[in-house]
């Protein structure tokens, strides 16, 4: 049985999101979809997993619902999701500053970028996603804003003050982070400002081992998906490695780059002191290490 991964977003204003968020939640759960969907005032932020005929049935309302969305699709062997989160927030990819949406940049199709890298064009290539996502994943030559988290981008925002008079392109891993930050950038004065449509994923799908290095981080179960060699390295042996765990002990959680080795070894954890602890995650004590 085949099972499909998809992701997708939309910008459009919900006058009750509390009312939508019932109902998509109730579609999920007759349709055996997992996955977590954010919902706002402001649109839109979803991935999710499930059958490929009842992901059809999904995507066929959600296309209904929001005219002109488009979709990331992997296909997988199971879900990618262990549960159903549907929740309502302020914002649907969280910020903290005002943007005017009908602002954002210019959209880049995954063909034109390849083009604009073959024909080794002028332009700057923007990682709008967390650190540490870039550091299993990234376009050829991409600069790498040292962010933990999307809301922490105004602030890095102003040591890219000498860029204003270059061709910018944004990326993240599905679009919705860099239409946003492309948004912003353009309210500050940036003025060619471009935005990757469909973002990593969309990239991959159509051109896979060309422009991107490494693996793609993914907020699902599987953390990350491989596109090309591993651009770094196991913690433990320093051995090139993309895989990225959590931490298995539940008081640590620290999220790491470890090898299938090193993870049976050290029993998921990333240091001798956690693989002592007594709070382990769900698995550490059965066959799994053994």
């Amino acid at each position: 049985m085949k099972y499909r991964t998809i992701s997708f977003y939309k910008y459009k204003k919900i006058k009750n999101p509390e009312k939508f968020r019932d109902h998509i939640r109730k579609l999920c759960l007759d349709l055996d979809i997992l996955g977590r969907i954010l919902i706002g005032e402001e649109g839109i932020n979803a991935a999710v997993s499930g059958k490929e005929k009842d992901i059809e049935k999904f995507k066929k309302e959600m296309k209904e619902t929001f005219k002109g969305l488009t979709f990331r699709e992997q296909v997988e062997k199971k879900y990618t999701h262990h549960k159903l989160v549907v929740k309502v927030r302020k914002e649907i990819v969280h910020f903290g500053q005002k943007v005017d949406l009908n602002r954002s940049g210019k959209k880049l199709s995954p063909k034109k970028l390849k083009e604009m890298y073959d024909k080794k064009e002028d332009f700057v290539i923007i990682d709008a996603r967390n650190k540490y996502e870039a550091d299993v994943g990234r376009f050829k030559g991409a600069l790498i804003l040292p962010i933990e988290t999307f809301r922490e981008f105004p602030d890095k925002l102003k040591n890219l003050s000498h860029l204003k008079g270059k061709k910018l392109v944004m990326y993240c891993t599905g679009g919705i982070r860099c239409e946003k930050a492309s948004a912003y950038l353009k309210q500050q004065g940036f003025k060619d400002v471009n935005q990757l449509e469909g973002g990593i994923i969309n990239f991959v799908n159509q051109y896979p081992g060309t422009y991107f290095e490494g693996s793609c981080f993914v907020f699902d179960d599987r953390l990350t998906f491989q596109d090309g060699d591993p651009i770094s390295s196991c913690k433990h042996c320093d051995n090139p490695c993309s895989k990225y765990i959590n931490c298995h002990n539940l008081d640590c959680d620290k999220l790491f780059i470890c090898c299938p080795k090193c993870e049976k070894g050290m029993k998921g954890a990333c240091s001798e002191k956690c693989t002592k602890s007594k709070r382990q995650r769900r698995g550490t004590d059965n066959k799994q290490f053994n």
